[in-house]
């Protein structure tokens, strides 16, 4: 997928010290590790997701979950076999009936409606500004990348070290208005979409649509690609609804409002994204100040740019990837020409990863954190066509000890990732475990440990004085170096692989 060029760049943070959380409210009770990655590739960041990290803007941090006071577990959702539940379902028809109708209850929440990470994240590992100003000035760490070998040589470098321990086995901008994939949608501002159908009564759609399923079913053609095949087709109309016929049901020309999910690139950022930059910047202000109570000097526009534009996921594109890339985006909703709500999503090689999602507080009742992760799981389907291994959908942390958050166990089949062996478990199995302890080993084989557990710390990638080596020969260099502790808790908590690939910057 990428060149020989490109590496992920960290520095190692390791956070002994206990910080507010903001989930239970405890002054010292979150503990996590973290590290500053100056640049990651996606792949690195996909096998580091997998094992429990998340990133906050470019502070990438792993809860300690035998220790933090709110233990945070990876949830990911299945996005090919998901069926929307009945309070998915009222969800959408509330947008809907919004849209055709302008229908909107002022002061209705819904608990479901909780948006992705609604407690801010940015306040969960250290405070990212300090830890900014402790790391090496990005200007100099890309200075280093120039004189960087190829892949390969250090491949060959890593080979030759002398082994510490046993040795180790090889081993831009898309507008998607709803129900359309990135490549076919309309460009903004083209005026009204010509491949629409015209406006018809509601009978007479739901009409045509259950003579249309009826004939699929005769062809042996009756369930839909984005659908897994394993699902049952119910007989009733109304239970038969998919999450896409949802999304791109057709609503009248005269409809009160016109809505319009945009995806543009946030890193490197593309010219939609600044011209949309202030927009969205002030809805985040908006968001923050009535939902998270944040005084109006907090939110400025450098921390929204920390925390969610700025991130260390370099634009990618494969021939087997999705057309837009891979990478970091924001889907804007725009609302009759304005937006009014932002996701912040990364695209990755099996996944679409959610980040946060903010919006204008005049649409709080229309529970945009569900609608708009429903958006994301139906757009997750669309990419699955065109990258066959991207099909899960990631909710970030499921917070099973903070009532709140256990909302994003409702997007099921779902599974969690077990702290100890890394390997993913059905939600159902794990509630039990949870509803007796806030910290549970999920998977119950007690023979089975961490696969990618490090075996070879000598194997570690280093760069050290604007050079790529393995810890062993870093080791060598330094006649015996103070920080092996350091780098071994920094291994272990990355994996083997990873260590193997990831550059640990050395000063």
């Amino acid at each position: 997928m990428a060149g020989n060029k490109s590496y992920t760049i960290v520095e190692y943070f390791g956070g002994e010290d206990g910080y507010r959380c903001g989930y239970c409210k405890n002054q010292t009770g979150n503990f996590s590790r973290g590290m500053w990655s100056h640049t990651m590739t996606v792949q690195d960041y996909q096998d580091l997701i997998d094992r429990g990290w998340r990133r906050s803007g470019k502070y990438v941090y792993k809860p300690i979950m035998q220790k933090t006071c709110c233990p945070q577990y990876t949830i990911r959702c299945h996005a090919l076999k998901f069926q929307p539940s009945k309070s998915h379902k009222k969800i959408l028809k509330k947008m809907n009936r919004f849209i055709s109708k302008g229908e909107l209850q002022k002061g209705q929440e819904d608990c479901a409606g909780e948006p992705m990470d609604s407690v801010c994240e940015e306040a969960g590992p250290q405070e990212l500004s300090k830890v900014h100003l402790k790391c090496t000035a990005l200007t100099d760490i890309q200075k280093d990348a120039t004189e960087f070998p190829s892949t390969t040589e250090v491949q060959k470098e890593a080979a030759d070290a002398t082994p510490t321990g046993s040795q180790t086995s090889q081993n831009d901008p898309v507008s998607v208005p709803a129900g359309r994939t990135a490549s076919t949608a309309p460009k903004p501002g083209n005026g009204a979409d010509p491949s629409r159908p015209l406006c018809r009564k509601a009978k007479e759609l739901r009409k045509e649509r259950r003579l249309q399923k009826e004939q699929m079913r005769q062809n042996g053609d009756g369930v839909s690609s984005t659908v897994s095949p394993t699902q049952p087709t119910p007989s009733q109309n109304s239970q038969s609804k998919t999450l896409e016929d949802f999304i791109s049901e057709s609503l009248p020309e005269n409809s009160a409002h016109c809505l319009e999910v945009r995806l543009v690139r946030s890193n490197p950022p593309s010219p939609q994204f600044k011209a949309s930059f202030d927009a969205s910047y002030q809805v985040y202000k908006l968001y923050q100040m009535a939902i998270h109570k944040d005084p109006p000097d907090k939110p400025t526009e450098s921390q929204f740019k920390r925390f969610l534009c700025d991130s260390p996921l370099e634009a990618e594109y494969a021939p087997d990837g999705p057309e837009v890339g891979y990478g970091s985006f924001h889907q804007q909703y725009w609302l009759d020409g304005r937006i009014v709500a932002v996701g912040v999503i990364d695209i990755l090689p099996t996944c679409v990863s959610s980040v946060y999602l903010y919006y204008h507080p005049d649409f709080n009742s229309l529970s945009l954190g569900s609608y708009s992760a429903l958006r994301e799981i139906a757009f997750t389907k669309q990419l699955q066509k065109q990258s066959p291994k991207l099909s899960y959908y990631y909710l970030g942390f499921y917070i099973h000890s903070c009532p709140k958050m256990r909302y994003k166990g409702q997007y099921r089949p779902s599974d969690l990732l077990c702290p100890e062996t890394y390997v993913w478990v059905s939600i159902e199995r794990c509630i039990p475990l949870l509803d007796n302890s806030r910290y549970a080993r999920l998977n119950q084989d007690p023979d089975l440990g961490d696969a990618r557990a490090v075996r070879d710390l000598g194997r570690a990638l280093v760069l050290y004085r604007r050079t790529v080596m393995p810890y062993a020969a870093y080791s060598r260099k330094r006649k015996g170096s103070s920080d092996e502790m350091e780098v071994q808790q920094y291994a272990s908590l990355v994996g083997q692989d990873c260590a193997e690939r990831i550059l640990l910057y050395r000063s």
